[in-house]
């Protein structure tokens, strides 16, 4: 049960789950005040209402030490919540002024094994619930990792003895999907041989890592202040098959805590593989659908490996309008959008908003900590609704503070948080529960997987805002501790409900996320390349299934047999290309085709820059000032944006079925 504030307040973390323990081990006393007791509870008017909220968690009277806002450094010591509390008591007076539409999230309490099934249903396990044979279904289980299908196995085993509890219908007997002879077995993670992204495990091969150079890796580190030693990140192994060792019990520091500082962050990088690096946009939607389905059982396993439970919500019911600009679900606001841009990813207002301030607003100081006029800001928001889509709106009478106002409105008033109800409490687990800022980082690259289109790639234009908003630090003193003290609350506060102590707690926590999020963004949306092989699997399996299909279809067997009976000679080989060499197809260049031998170095961008060469003088006018990329289309992958450096041997024998095109890569 979630317990309710007497104190008047329109706020609540939905990413606190309800069912957390009443405490986040030590956590917040990092920077939660010591102030004095005894004080005389007569100044509490004479405080600034956001000091009075953070007074409110430590239940003193007393206010907190003064402090100058003078440098990029001034919150760098314990005041440096404060900002965070201010924001809270701005959305607050914005939500009390009527500025903010009320939204309303309502929950469900989850029945005994309905977690489980609606888990089952959102991994694409649907049918061992139905019991019905589906392809798909039997793709997905034959591609999982021992640790992955030991996750699926524990979750099917809490649903089906749900069912028998409650004598309802037969179900599947998990020996026969899993073919053991435990249903409840345990198991121990163990290190396992790298998993190509060719789908197919090589015992004892180890991935083969190119020389450094300039494109070779992601370097996710610091610009200044950097640790020494950096730590290399692998894509090849599946996270939870990474985990060595399964400890017992589970012994977190009690009094951890965060170290603001920004070269405290460790600097991770991310070298090629053969196989270059694949973002999420590189993908077609249907494989990244797949994608979404392992990354919930690999994120499941992950959680299992350490012992940490993997926290839910139930969103119900969102009430959210259907047209405008503000409290308008992302889907809806962008079809509504597309209907103007086809193609568009992120909303029209919230890019709208992001280039205003990247064109006048990265050099302000204090900008996001600074808040505009709420009067103004209210006044723009109805001038806003009422002429954005008429191109009529004036952006020049828009100040920085007033245009990063309505950033943060747009965030805070979308019907379900950019991170989604369903997974918010899992983003804070991953820092309660997960010391290593590795671990933690792996545990939120795989959340970012889960997340809708809509949702990851209006995320990812958010962040990429923020980290310019870091970058300028030296002229606006917002460093990246002071960035991820202001937007937390309004990543992860909605209204509707006031805070409990234990939610408003958790504001160091949710800080720390956006922390992560911000610094480390790169390797976030990039496709780890073990996921990428499993989905190389899924569809292999896919396309075997249907062709034994087929085999067991009396028709095709006659059709079979009639052409065998009438084949005099043995058919001409579909193809003449010879082994290695690919042909590649440019439909933009005046010369739309070309067979290439490969050898072992050639790469993507050594196929792209013969194409430009023997077509520079007569390419199309319509490929004029695009990027071209060559994309792997067919095979085991449905459509793949190869990376420039991408060796194209070990990509061609890992999907010989593809096609190669030359082509635009989508925005």
């Amino acid at each position: 049960m979630t317990m309710e504030m007497k104190d008047s307040g329109s706020v609540v973390l939905t990413a606190y789950h309800p069912h957390s323990p009443a405490r986040i081990p030590g956590m917040e006393q990092s920077f939660v005040q010591d102030i004095p007791a005894g004080h005389s509870p007569t100044s509490r008017k004479s405080l600034p209402r956001c000091r009075r909220i953070n007074r409110m968690l430590s239940n003193e009277s007393a206010p907190p030490p003064a402090f100058s806002r003078s440098n990029s450094q001034a919150s760098m010591d314990s005041t440096s919540m404060e900002d965070f509390w201010c924001e809270v008591e701005s959305i607050k007076e914005n939500s009390e002024d009527g500025s903010e539409e009320a939204t309303l999230l309502e929950f469900k309490p989850a029945d005994e094994g309905e977690l489980e099934a609606e888990w089952l249903q959102d991994v694409g396990l649907s049918t061992l619930i139905s019991g019905a044979e589906e392809e798909d279904g039997q793709a997905l289980l034959s591609t999982l990792t021992r640790t992955q299908a030991a996750a699926v196995q524990k979750r099917y085993n809490t649903y089906t003895q749900t069912l028998r509890k409650k004598n309802k219908h037969t179900v599947r007997d998990v020996r026969d999907i899993f073919g053991t002879n435990d249903s409840a077995p345990t198991f121990e993670t163990v290190p396992v041989s790298p998993v190509p992204s060719n789908g197919i495990q090589l015992p004892g091969q180890k991935p083969v890592w190119k020389s450094v150079s300039s494109n070779s890796c992601l370097d996710c580190g610091l610009d200044k202040g950097s640790p020494s030693v950096t730590e290399e990140l692998s894509y090849e192994v599946s996270f939870s098959e990474s985990i060595t060792v399964l400890p017992k019990t589970q012994e977190w520091p009690k009094n951890q805590r965060f170290k603001k500082e920004d070269s405290a962050l460790p600097k991770f990088i991310v070298r090629k593989s053969r196989f270059g690096l694949t973002e999420v946009g590189d993908l077609s939607a249907e494989d990244m659908k797949k994608i979404r389905y392992l990354s919930l059982i690999e994120l499941t396993a992950f959680y299992d490996a350490l012992g940490v439970e993997l926290k839910r919500n139930r969103a119900e019911r969102v009430r959210g309008r259907e047209n405008g600009l503000f409290g308008v679900p992302l889907t809806i606001l962008l079809e509504n959008d597309q209907k103007k841009v086809p193609g568009i990813k992120v909303p029209l207002i919230f890019q709208k908003l992001l280039l205003k301030l990247e064109e006048t607003g990265l050099e302000t100081e204090g900008i996001l900590r600074v808040p505009g006029s709420a009067s103004r800001v209210k006044n723009l928001h109805q001038e806003l609704e009422a002429k954005f889509y008429e191109d009529t709106f004036d952006w020049d009478q828009v100040r920085n503070n007033d245009a990063a106002g309505l950033l943060k409105m747009f965030v805070r008033e979308l019907p379900s948080p950019l991170f989604t109800v369903e997974y918010l409490p899992a983003f804070i687990t991953l820092v309660e529960k997960i010391s290593k800022i590795k671990l933690q980082l792996q545990a939120l690259h795989l959340l970012i997987m889960l997340l809708p289109e809509a949702n990851r790639d209006t995320a990812k234009a958010f962040l990429q805002f923020l980290k310019k908003v870091v970058a300028n630090e030296g002229k606006n003193k917002m460093n990246l501790w002071n960035v991820s003290m202001i937007v937390a609350p309004n990543l992860f506060i909605y209204k509707g409900k006031r805070a409990n102590q234990q939610e408003m707690q958790a504001a160091a926590t949710t800080a720390h996320i956006v922390r992560l999020l911000i610094r480390y963004q790169d390797i976030l949306w990039t496709v780890p390349s073990f996921l990428i092989s499993q989905v190389r699997k899924m569809n292999e399996a896919a396309m075997n299934n249907s062709k034994r299909q087929l085999m067991f279809d009396k028709g095709v067997r006659k059709l079979l047999r009639r052409k065998t009976m009438e084949r005099d000679r043995p058919e001409r080989p579909e193809s003449d290309i010879p082994e290695g060499v690919i042909r590649v197809y440019a439909p933009l260049h005046s010369k739309v085709s070309m067979a290439i031998q490969l050898n072992s170095q050639t790469k993507a961008k050594d196929i792209l820059a013969r194409f430009h060469c023997e077509n520079s003088h007569g390419s199309s006018q319509n490929m004029r000032g695009q990027i071209q990329s060559l994309h792997e289309i067919g095979g085991n992958i449905g459509q793949h944006c190869l990376d420039p450096d991408a060796y194209m041997l070990d990509v061609y024998h890992a999907n010989p079925q593809a096609e190669w095109v030359i082509k635009p890569k989508a925005s």
